[in-house]
């Protein structure tokens, strides 16, 4: 068993957040598991419970100012940034109002909790900051760049932060999930049926894009996608991995089955044409 470190994990009220709280804490670490609001608050605790396990929840918005300050009286080892909402729309037809909600939770919110705690593992000396990205960070899908520009965004961020933190003794890490079944991408394809509307919408319907991606928008979002989405396991035990382990990857990828199809994907954008 590994020596305890304090971990917390924002965004933990469903999908990757809960369930790696509930398993770094069976594996005995202090994990402070912050939920958005207080009704998954409930669900959590419960779920804690009938594992027997110890969980420190707390009610987390990391768009709030008054939330980011009390979490910063924490001393913690690792930050996993694991909150995040997703919307699908068409860009050229969605209220701004909406995207750049998107950027304030993945983003700035996000950012903003980091600053804090980034000095104080800096004047430590040591700590661990954990980014959870996207497969949708490194490229781009028709009706998904509200999402895409965000992780697009936390890429350069991360990227940064590696770098100016690392002669102070603190890690930075991203996670680049592809489609994993935690309901996630379910909601943010439901989002897709209230900004596209076929009677009235003037973005394209169907099509093919250069890179040859099928776009039917009025198919779900697994159709929309192309992708078949995975059980979330072996994203779990990189939560894991990555609190435990002294080094390792700054960029971590899975499924490791797309690796090679991204970095394909990435490649031929240089070769798009008008």
């Amino acid at each position: 068993m590994p020596d305890g470190k304090r971990i917390l994990i924002t965004g933990a009220g469903s999908g990757f957040g809960r369930s790696a709280s509930l398993r770094l804490a069976e594996r005995g670490h202090h994990v402070i598991a912050a939920t958005e609001n207080r009704p998954q608050m409930t669900g959590l605790i419960d779920a804690a419970k009938e594992r027997g396990v110890e969980l420190q929840v707390e009610n987390l918005d990391v768009t709030n100012e008054l939330h980011r300050r009390h979490a910063h009286t924490w001393d913690i080892d690792v930050l996993f940034n694991n909150a995040a909402i997703g919307e699908m729309g068409p860009l050229s037809e969605m209220p701004l109002d909406l995207i750049r909600k998107v950027f304030e939770v993945n983003v700035f919110g996000n950012l903003a909790l980091t600053q804090g705690f980034a000095r104080q593992m800096a004047e430590r000396g040591s700590g661990r900051i954990v980014w959870l990205s996207s497969i949708a960070g490194l490229t781009t899908n028709p009706y998904l760049a509200p999402y895409c520009a965000s992780k697009y965004a936390i890429e350069s961020i991360a990227q940064a932060l590696h770098d100016e933190l690392k002669p102070l003794g603190v890690q930075v890490a991203t996670i680049n999930p592809g489609p994993y079944q935690t309901g996630f991408n379910d909601r943010m394809g439901n989002s897709l049926r209230t900004w596209f509307d076929p009677g009235s919408s003037f973005s394209a319907e169907r099509f093919t894009t250069d890179l040859g991606v099928d776009v039917h928008l009025t198919d779900d979002y697994g159709e929309l996608t192309g992708e078949n989405q995975k059980a979330p396991e072996e994203i779990v035990e990189l939560f894991v991995r990555l609190a435990e382990e002294d080094s390792g990857l700054y960029r971590n990828f899975l499924p490791a089955d797309r690796i090679d199809e991204t970095k394909k994907q990435q490649a031929a954008v240089w070769d798009l044409r008008r």
